[in-house]
């Protein structure tokens, strides 16, 4: 059974090339931070480690671990399977450590229909600039430019999906969008004041939108 001891979990998502997964990285840095490592169907990129940063598997595989009902949540994003295994997540809360999860908004949806009871933290990335991500994209391991432009088609349905967030949080500058996390963490373990606003979030939505 839970306690009050054990860790929480906190969820980054964000539309591809957002930054969650250096935001997830910088937090794992942290004392007490444990990041989540998701099995996937998609091939390695250049900069990635085998069992570090996914757990590469084949289809067959991955279709296992859904039958065995091992997953926390799982979904398909640009054709690839993503998924997460309940086991090691579940041990490092009960140790006290706070798990981080790189995930979409279908994962996060499912971690949180699962009603666990351990406290759980939610944010939703954004870029500053519909611009500023198509160069992000471009710049990152998309050579192809009509993999940044498909990405940029999803963009406009993923975003829609920020209401579901306890916070969104937009990622301009690196260390601010970081700190920003990290004190909303902070204060949400703490029950501290909150320095959110709603509102500029709103009319950033509406920016990215139009």
């Amino acid at each position: 059974m839970p306690t009050k001891n054990d860790g929480i979990m906190i969820i980054l998502s964000s539309p591809s090339g957002a930054g969650k997964t250096t935001l997830v990285n910088l937090l794992s840095k942290s004392s007490n931070f444990k990041t989540s490592i998701s099995h996937t169907t998609r091939q390695p990129r250049e900069n990635e480690e085998p069992d570090k940063d996914y757990y590469f598997v084949d289809e067959k595989e991955f279709e296992r671990l859904i039958n065995n009902q091992e997953f926390l949540e799982y979904a398909k994003v640009f054709g690839n399977l993503y998924g997460t295994t309940r086991t090691p997540v579940i041990d490092n809360l009960n140790k006290g450590k706070n798990v981080l999860f790189d995930i979409d908004w279908q994962g996060a949806d499912q971690i949180k229909n699962k009603k666990l009871d351990y406290k759980l933290i939610t944010f939703f990335i954004l870029p500053p600039s519909k611009e500023i991500l198509f160069e992000r994209l471009s710049n990152r391991d998309m050579k192809d430019k009509l993999i940044a432009e498909e990405r940029m088609k999803q963009f406009s349905r993923d975003v829609l999906h920020w209401i579901n967030y306890d916070y969104v949080v937009i990622n301009d500058d690196l260390n601010k969008c970081y700190l920003k996390i990290c004190n909303l963490i902070r204060a949400e373990i703490d029950n501290g004041s909150k320095d959110y606003d709603i509102d500029y979030i709103r009319n950033h939505i509406k920016k990215l939108t139009s």
